[in-house]
């Protein structure tokens, strides 16, 4: 008989997920009768997993035939990660209790994680739940022309939008990023009504300061739109029109580094006395330097400079809120693992001062409850630094289900652990994603996730059969991507069809006139239950059943009930519906009571109340 612990269910754990200092929380531990206990407690550890924190007793509290239940209190006097295990002592023997995925083991696995959470700073309500639109914003649209004549040289424009971007190097091996399709900021303001339809609450951009490359990753200029994207009035113009028709703008800050070409980088190796020399790690001034990834075109910012904190948080009219007062809602940070935890708190601190309800996204690719970045634990939720971060574990698993390469217990235990580690409040804001500009787009990554060099990815074909079949699949992951917790994030054109493997492939412009269109209404359906069904937009979430192709998890508010289910099995699930089928596909039959889901088939059902089945 094993002893029985897990910390997702209420039985041995309450309040579920992360706590608030002084809230207390209880831990039941069952024991066999046959162990013979004598004591038992839980040992908390320090974030680095090794430092104990402190101990908390377990008395004995019930019991039956075969087992006895231990149970005690606790509480955090303060914020922080910690992580914990049991220390049983039996008439024969002391052993420690471990966490072995989700059952007990004793004296080897690993150790269960609890985040103690301050209280300040908690997610805008606005965000919860919402659904999201990224632009690419060279490859989106474009109306009229802007003024290039101090755009950065040598660049070109195509003439056709539906060329390929380029993505071989030139002779010397120099990839360029410098061949444009001329999508602008009025363009993007000229489709607000079609993104409005499309039921978006939240338009993410992708960089749009002044740059060289097509990407804008390479800063030169954080006071300056890129002229070819149009002016600062353009962009106050987009903003102002899009809070008219209820959407909120959210720009992408690239504050870990520069492009070699911006004015600041350019003073600094040309004037050894500018005060921008001192923004840079020179190892030898003026030739070298450290750089993003050793990519000498991006040289890195020192992030503790007091005179670039000036300049980008706190000045009068630093960048950070320079921009909210333009228009913009809030920030996503590139790479914030190379921020430090005192540089996002320095800026999460301004711009909430700016703007109470000013929205901070991080780019994270993991965990971001206890991710350790260049050996530091970060502090992102604890310390109450990010709203949301980008929710590329939950991406993987999707994925992965919808091809039918895992049977869903992953992806039910990674949902259920997410849950667990986040804040509820940063849960609701996670962004949920299915492509991305840095991933395949959703079609390929369904198809075909294989990997390969350029050259040989620009040569590879989908069938038209290949791609019904896609986007069959795309459906179902879209379907999960809005049903789980979180903001739905459409990266642009995965609505219509488009397809791509990774960079550069996957910011292609986007097909106006050719979009699928039924695909497109696939996602306005989707959009509208996001937005007017309050269980997902703010309900907690309960996986029932994981595995043998089958996901079937809950999303309760106290006044709602959803259940969601995907059968990715090849024999038909047969469920039990008292409630309104409000979506589905692949439904082998529809009875009164009853549907019936076939390979493929998933469905959106209302249960009353906050019953579980």
């Amino acid at each position: 008989m094993r002893i029985l612990f897990d910390s997702k269910l209420s039985q041995f754990k309450t309040p579920f997920g992360t706590l608030r200092p002084g809230e207390q929380c209880r831990l039941r531990v069952d024991i066999p009768v046959s162990c013979r206990t004598v004591r038992a407690e839980v040992r908390f550890l320090q974030d680095d997993g090794v430092t104990e924190a402190f101990c908390a007793p377990l008395r004995k509290t019930e019991g039956n035939a075969l087992y006895e239940a231990w149970s005690g209190g606790f509480s955090f006097e303060t914020a922080g990660l910690y992580f914990y295990y049991f220390f049983i002592t039996t008439q024969n023997e002391a052993f420690r209790l471990m966490k072995q995925g989700n059952d007990t083991n004793i004296e080897a696995g690993d150790l269960w994680q609890v985040s103690c959470v301050e209280e300040r700073y908690p997610a805008p309500e606005y965000a919860k739940g919402a659904v999201m639109y990224q632009i690419f914003p060279d490859r989106f649209y474009q109306a009229g022309s802007c003024d290039c004549a101090e755009k950065l040289q040598p660049y070109w424009v195509h003439e056709d939008k539906h060329d390929m971007p380029v993505y071989l190097p030139d002779a010397n091996g120099k990839v360029w990023n410098n061949d444009f399709y001329g999508g602008n900021l009025n363009g993007i303001r000229e489709k607000l009504s079609y993104l409005q339809e499309l039921g978006v609450e939240l338009l993410y951009l992708n960089p749009i300061f002044f740059a060289f490359s097509t990407h804008r990753y390479d800063t030169c200029d954080y006071g300056r739109i890129d002229p070819m994207l149009g002016t600062e009035n353009d962009f106050r113009a987009l903003c102002a029109e899009a809070h008219a028709r209820g959407i909120r703008v959210i720009l992408d800050g690239v504050f870990s580094h520069v492009g070699s070409r911006s004015r600041y980088f350019q003073e600094a190796i040309s004037d050894p006395n500018s005060k921008y020399r001192d923004w840079f790690d020179f190892k030898h001034y003026p030739d070298s330097y450290t750089s993003w990834w050793g990519i000498t075109d991006l040289p890195c910012v020192k992030k503790d400079n007091e005179d670039f904190l000036r300049y980008l948080i706190d000045g009068e009219d630093a960048i950070a809120v320079h921009w909210l007062r333009a228009g913009a809602d809030g920030w996503r940070l590139d790479v914030v693992d190379e921020l430090p935890d005192s540089f996002v708190m320095r800026l999460r601190d301004r711009i909430r001062a700016e703007k109470p309800d000013a929205l901070l996204i991080g780019e994270v690719w993991e965990d971001a409850s206890n991710k350790i970045a260049y050996g530091v634990r970060r502090r992102y939720f604890v310390d109450r630094e990010l709203d949301s971060v980008m929710n590329y574990p939950w991406q993987k698993e999707i994925l992965r289900f919808v091809r039918g390469e895992a049977d869903g217990s992953d992806l039910g235990e990674r949902i259920m652990t997410l849950a667990e580690n986040y804040p509820a409040d940063v849960l609701a804001c996670v962004m949920n994603i299915l492509s991305t500009h840095d991933t395949p787009r959703a079609i390929n990554a369904l198809l075909d996730p294989r990997d390969g060099d350029r050259a040989e990815l620009a040569k590879r074909q989908f069938s038209q059969e290949d791609l019904a079949r896609g986007k069959e699949l795309l459906r179902m992951a879209a379907f999960l991507q809005f049903t789980l917790p979180g903001i739905a994030c459409i990266y642009y054109g995965d609505e219509a069809g488009m397809t791509g493997y990774r960079d550069p492939f996957n910011r292609r412009f986007y097909p106006w006139g050719e979009e699928d269109e039924s695909l497109v209404a696939f996602y306005r359906t989707l959009s509208k239950l996001k937005r007017t069904l309050p269980a997902l937009k703010t309900g907690d979430v309960t996986v029932v059943e994981a595995g043998n192709g089958r996901l079937m998890f809950l999303r309760r508010t106290k006044e709602q009930t959803l259940c969601v289910c995907c059968n990715k099995s090849r024999k038909i699930w047969e469920l039990n519906a008292p409630g309104e089928v409000l979506m589905g596909g692949g439904i082998a039959s529809l009875l009164p009571g009853k549907v019936r889901l076939g390979e493929g088939g998933y469905c959106l059902v209302t249960r009353e109340g906050r019953k579980m089945l």
